[in-house]
C-alpha cells in the first residue's frame, strides 16, 4: 500500500514562487509515473505537470515555463516548483502515482490548496 502526502501549498502574490512536495510512503515497487493534477470548484481536474520512472516530463501548456517537476528517490518525495505564479493557477493540487505490479495501481494524496492574489 501507498500513501501520497502533498504540502507547500501557500496564499502568495501574483509573481511569487511555491515548491510543492509529495511524500510517498509504503512500497513504490513498480513505480511508472507521478504527476501533480489541480482542480478548481466547477473544473474538471486536470494534470499539471507528470515524471516517468525513466524521468521523462510533461507539462501542460498553461505552466510551461514556469514549473519543473523533480523527484527524490532517497526521500521518495515529488517536487513542483512553480514560478511567476498567476491567479488562474490557484486550485487544489493532487499528487498522483500509478504503479505496474502486473495490474495498475493508482494512488491520489489529499491535496494542497494554492491561491494566487492579484
Amino acid at each position: 500500500q501507498v500513501q501520497l502526502v502533498e504540502s507547500g501549498g501557500d496564499l502568495v502574490q501574483a509573481g511569487g514562487s511555491l515548491r510543492l512536495s509529495c511524500a510517498a510512503s509504503g512500497s513504490t515497487a513498480g513505480f511508472d509515473t507521478m504527476g501533480w493534477y489541480r482542480q478548481t470548484p466547477g473544473k474538471q481536474r486536470e494534470l499539471v505537470a507528470s515524471i516517468t520512472s525513466g524521468d521523462t516530463t510533461n507539462y501542460a501548456d498553461s505552466v510551461k515555463g514556469r514549473a519543473t517537476i523533480s523527484r527524490d528517490n532517497a526521500k521518495k518525495t515529488m517536487y513542483l516548483q512553480m514560478d511567476n505564479l498567476k491567479p488562474e493557477d490557484t486550485a487544489v493540487y493532487y499528487c498522483h502515482m500509478r504503479i505496474l505490479r502486473g495490474s495498475v495501481f493508482t494512488f491520489w494524496g489529499q491535496g494542497t490548496q494554492v491561491t494566487v492574489s492579484s
